[in-house]
């Protein structure tokens, strides 16, 4: 293929140390194929590859940043030499689309180097190869050269007798081989105008591994041997080059080459160094610590210390063992200048390659949230500019960038020091991905889960970060409830904000739920705001905090509870003085407070009322109403079972007053009147009598309790026979308006019905005694259910 013309910006080469330098911008070559050819002079192109590199004084390889780097010896086999001064090397450069190299587009290159400061002895340890040159007055090896100078000789006819000879000297002993021989293994050497090279490879069968100064070095001890009849010519060609010397810590690379090489200085005490540089990708650095270099030296090692991350260098990003990390490489050159006894002057030159083990960097997420803006704001770092972000799992939802910028997460890219960067990723506390827990009082905990996907690398090798944020604000009102009262019930207002999904209502230790209020006779109510519980005076649940004559002090309590952990976080109490002409209150404990209206015609002295046991009488009274306190065990009260009740009984009764002495009752205005007080209390809420640690003035209502009125005596005599017999329920206790028969009546159980019957037959001798009284609803006598009103008179 024809030679094209080179695009713009795709070679650039030097020349430093007596040696070519080139390098191809891999830009230029993405997605291509690539080789590099030799121009032989006489034999034309000679496809480089890693023998003919070695043997010949070529490196191919990359530098640090992926671009091809191409260095040659100006000693090279196919170098053109100029009288030791100007050196001239082509390269074609073959590239293709295709890794068979077809339809090749080929580039010549021509390179210059122009060097005359030849020290006595030049020694360069390559990547691949050790070479050593020495000044010499000795004539070539070549044939034009070889001609040329035995025409001038006497004798020409000898030919023969010119011969270079290597002798290697190794542990396994000397050995002496042809200089033809010597290039069969690796070897190469020749002769120029003033100068006299060896090359060769790293650890070759005549080569030994020593130590210097804890530095292991390659040496090739050898001696190039020019022989005529009349003339031996011995030059000492040995080489030797440090193959490690390089040592890490998590910040620093250090690069340590032995100061002196006993095997190149015999007479150590005649060492003097002169002079020492170093340089990165092939540029001498003239002040290495204006970039954090340290060149350091003494008698025994030559140092150089480079931060990891250090300029000229580059990291790489990289996954092992899926852990991320990376790897930091650079290029270096060393070049000392020494001299001593045996020789005027050494130039010795190392260039070397150094990249890091693998540095596991586990990435940080660093949460930035300002609480108060309700967002998160999350940065997952630090990285290198060769990590990109591919895609994220909200809430183990995945996203790609896409995606997740149109769901309205903002995900952008900030920029770190030491040239690092991060990936800031914001998602509001209110997004339906976000985690949310109610926690502590009036906080609520946001939990975001993200899981990152980076692409690592040219490689593009995927790694996965998962990271759990949280962050913890008082954003939560608790409620604040309104109490009231009116003449009959008590009244609590609750915001509903909140209700069910961070507390719940408890009542004692059972949740206030719509069931609960139905069946303790509560009202409920709800508009848009708030939840309103209207709880009449005697029904379940209140609290009765004082109960005197004809007035009570009660109180409704409502525990706000956390639905999670039944935490209870306030009470809502409303409570109230109630001014109560008649009720009867069963406490928890037994004690039974009533206040006993006594609406009769004419009217009774309620002092003389009294319970079952003449001796409980009431403690506080006036002209229609007698306050009665006892407990369930005294005053005479019976108890009973039915169902899963017990049923506590005790009557307040008062009783004609007749006079003494005589046989039959005296006539008097005074009506009989008896008052059935009933207690009702569950069963399995047995009482644990004077087990009670509380007040029962402050203990919620336990049981339900009813009065009931009734005649006063009981009736001996039971008169089976039908009578002609009325009753009328009347509005009032006059007496003057009454229901209708068909009419339903509503009444409470601590409310009195005012109840009359009457016996519409004419006989004189006939009385009424009311023994049973009961409710149905039919006119059957026998119908069920019934509801009794009084029993056994």
């Amino acid at each position: 293929s024809a030679p094209y013309v080179l695009p713009p910006g795709f070679v650039e080469s030097s020349c430093h140390s007596r040696i070519f330098w080139m390098k191809l911008n891999k830009l230029l070559l993405q997605g291509k194929f690539f080789q590099l050819e030799i121009n032989d002079p006489h034999a034309g192109p000679i496809l480089l590859d890693e023998k003919l590199a070695s043997r010949c004084g070529y490196v191919l390889s990359e530098d640090v940043w992926g671009n091809p780097v191409f260095r040659a010896s100006v000693l090279g086999c196919h170098v053109a030499n100029e009288a030791d001064e100007l050196f001239s090397l082509t390269v074609n450069i073959k590239v293709s689309s295709f890794s068979s190299m077809r339809a090749a587009v080929t580039y010549t290159y021509p390179m210059y180097c122009s060097y005359s400061s030849w020290a006595s002895r030049e020694i360069v340890c390559e990547e691949n190869y050790m070479e050593v040159s020495v000044k010499t007055d000795v004539p070539a090896v070549s044939n034009d050269y070889t001609v040329a100078w035995m025409s001038a000789l006497p004798e020409t006819q000898n030919v023969a007798y010119q011969l270079w000879q290597l002798m290697f000297v190794s542990p396994s002993g000397r050995k002496t081989i042809m200089v033809s021989d010597a290039a069969k293994l690796g070897y190469s050497f020749n002769n120029t105008l003033s100068r006299v090279y060896l090359r060769a490879p790293y650890h070759s069968n005549e080569s030994d591994v020593s130590v210097v100064s804890g530095v292991n070095m390659n040496m090739v001890t050898s001696t190039s041997m020019y022989r005529q009849r009349w003339l031996l010519l011995m030059i000492d060609t040995t080489v030797s080059c440090p193959v490690d010397g390089i040592s890490f810590t998590d910040t620093t690379l250090t690069w340590t080459v032995p100061s002196v090489i006993p095997t190149l200085v015999v007479q150590e005490f005649t060492f003097l160094s002169k002079n020492i540089l170093m340089g990165v990708d092939g540029q001498v650095i003239a002040k290495p610590e204006e970039k954090n270099y340290l060149l350091e030296h003494n008698k025994t090692h030559i140092r150089i210390t480079i931060p990891i991350g250090a300029e000229g260098g580059k990291l790489k990003s990289s996954i092992s063992g899926g852990v991320y990390g990376v790897i930091y490489s650079i290029d270096l050159f060393l070049e000392h200048t020494w001299t001593d006894a045996d020789w005027q002057t050494t130039k010795y030159t190392v260039i070397k390659s150094i990249t890091t083990p693998f540095m596991p960097q586990i990435p940080t997420v660093i949460n930035n949230t300002v609480p108060e803006e309700r967002l998160f704001n999350v940065a997952f770092g630090h990285f290198l500019p060769d990590v990109s972000l591919v895609a994220i799992a909200i809430g183990n939802v995945p996203f790609t960038l896409r995606e997740a910028q149109h769901h309205g997460f903002k995900i952008y890219e900030t920029p770190f020091s030491n040239r690092t960067k991060g990936f800031i990723l914001e998602v509001s506390f209110d997004d339906p991905y976000v985690l949310k827990e109610y926690v502590n009082r009036n906080e609520t905990k946001y939990t975001l889960l993200v899981n990152y996907t980076i692409s690592v690398g040219p490689e593009m090798t995927l790694y996965y970060h998962s990271a759990e944020v949280e962050c913890v604000i008082a954003d939560i009102e608790l409620p604040e409830a309104v109490g009231y009262c009116d003449e009959e019930n008590l009244y609590l207002a609750i915001p509903t904000l909140g209700l069910h999904q961070y507390w719940n209502l408890y009542l004692d230790n059972k949740p206030l739920n719509r069931h609960v209020a139905l069946t303790n006779g509560y009202l409920a109510a709800t508009n848009s705001t708030h939840l309103i519980l209207q709880i009449p005076l005697f029904a379940v649940g209140v609290i009765y905090e004082e109960v005197s004559f004809q007035k009570i002090k009660a109180r409704f309590d409502v525990a706000l509870r956390k639905v999670r952990t039944m935490e209870t976080l306030q009470t809502f109490s409303v409570g109230c003085t109630f001014n109560s002409a008649a009720f009867i209150i069963c406490h928890p404990d037994g004690t039974i407070t009533i206040s006993a209206q006594m609406k009769t015609v004419p009217a009774i002295n309620m002092s003389k009322t009294k319970l079952r046991d003449s001796s409980c009488k009431p403690r506080e009274y006036n002209e229609g109403h007698a306050f009665f306190k006892f407990h369930v065990t005294t005053c005479g009260t019976s108890v009973r079972f039915e169902g899963d009740h017990i049923i506590y009984e005790n009557e307040i009764s008062y009783e004609k007053e007749t006079l003494p002495g005589q046989s039959i009752p005296t006539i008097t205005r005074d009506p009989d009147y008896r008052l059935t007080v009933l207690c009702y209390y569950r069963a399995k809420e047995t009482l644990v009598l004077g087990a009670f640690s509380s007040d029962p003035s402050t203990s919620p209502a336990f049981g339900s309790g009813t009065m009931v009125p009734r005649s006063n005596i009981a009736v001996y005599r039971r008169i089976r026979q039908t009578l002609n017999v009325v009753s009328r329920v009347s509005k009032d206790e006059s007496f003057v308006e009454f229901y209708e028969p068909d009419m339903a009546i509503l009444k409470r159980p601590v409310d009195p019905v005012f109840l009359e019957v009457e016996l519409k037959d004419e006989s004189p001798d006939a009385e009424l005694y009311l023994e049973n009284c009961w409710v149905t609803g039919s006119l059957e006598f026998n119908s069920t259910p019934r509801w009794n009103i009084t029993v056994d008179g």
